[in-house]
């Protein structure tokens, strides 16, 4: 299985956050992954394959739509 992922790309999680919102924006992406809560601001960092079983969903950018 290959995943793509791209910077600013919005992403939501199994299970929410602490704040309550598992809304997730992607900062970082390399063999880590860098995520950064969209209600709290709160940033944490795991590696890809924690990242892909945590993973429910990845939201489009509509910039990436319209190209």
């Amino acid at each position: 299985m290959k995943f793509e992922y791209s910077l600013n790309e919005e992403v939501i999680m199994k299970k929410p956050h602490a704040c309550g919102t598992n809304e997730w924006v992607i900062t970082r992406v390399g063999a880590d992954i860098k995520i950064k809560c969209k209600q709290c601001g709160r940033e944490i960092m795991m590696d890809r394959l924690e990242f892909h079983k945590k993973l429910k969903k990845v939201i489009k950018n509509e910039e990436k739509k319209e190209k």
